[in-house]
Parts: structure tokens; sequence; C-alpha cells
């Protein structure tokens, strides 16, 4: 997968442990620290920088993986777009969530890697 060699996937398995621990990919990337942190008052949520909770050996891996991407790699669609509004380190952040995400979906669900991976929603149930 690009953005993750040999060295991160390995501490991505030493620190998933069993892929059944986390419900999601958004849960697996809080527990790294690459979710925005919460705070508010009176129903306002703010968010702020991320979180850094967790393995910052992993997150430290993530981010310079997805530095690599945003800097060297042709950037996708999804990408050129962010960096059009968002500063380069905020944009590098935001790909290496998106890595972890797709890290755990790929362990959670046994698939390999496919570049233009699209969801399909599930079938509606049949009485």
């Amino acid at each position: 997968m690009p953005g993750i060699g040999k060295l991160t996937a390995t501490a991505l398995v030493a620190t998933m442990g069993d892929v059944k621990t986390f419900k999601s990919g958004r849960e697996f990337a809080s527990f790294l620290g690459l979710v925005p942190r919460q705070s508010g008052t009176g129903g306002k949520i703010r968010l702020g920088s991320i979180s850094k909770r967790g393995d910052p050996y992993l997150r430290t891996l993530l981010i310079h993986g997805a530095r690599n991407l945003v800097r060297l790699a042709a950037p996708s669609e999804w990408i050129a777009r962010m960096l059009e509004r968002r500063p380069f380190n905020v944009v590098a952040t935001a790909v290496a969530h998106k890595l972890a995400r797709t890290a755990w979906a790929m362990a959670a669900h046994g698939r390999v890697y496919v570049r233009d991976w699209k969801s399909e929603p599930p079938l509606p149930a049949t009485a």
C-alpha cells in the first residue's frame, strides 16, 4: 500500500494485535491519536489539533509515509483539493488518518490493497 512500507506494516500488525479489538477504522485511528481533540461547552463542539494519544512511534511512521505521499507521489484528487485549502502538515495528518483506517479495513476484511476501491452499500434484507 502506498505510504506504508515493511517497517510501518509490521508496527501496525504488532500494535493492532487482534483486529476485532477495534469496531471500526475510526476507532483504530482514534487509538493511534490521529483524530482531532474535542472540547466544547453549551452544545458547541470545537475540534482542535490531533489528540496524540496512543503509540507515538507508529503515529510518526504513518505521518512520515503520508508526507511522502503528499509530497512525492502523484496526489489523488482528494489530496489535491485538500492542499488548495489546508496547510501541508494538516493534509499529511489527514492522509495518515486515512492510511490507518485503510490498513484496519484491509486487516479486518482480509483484503489486499486496491487503489480505486469503491465500497458498495449492503444489499437490503429480504423477508
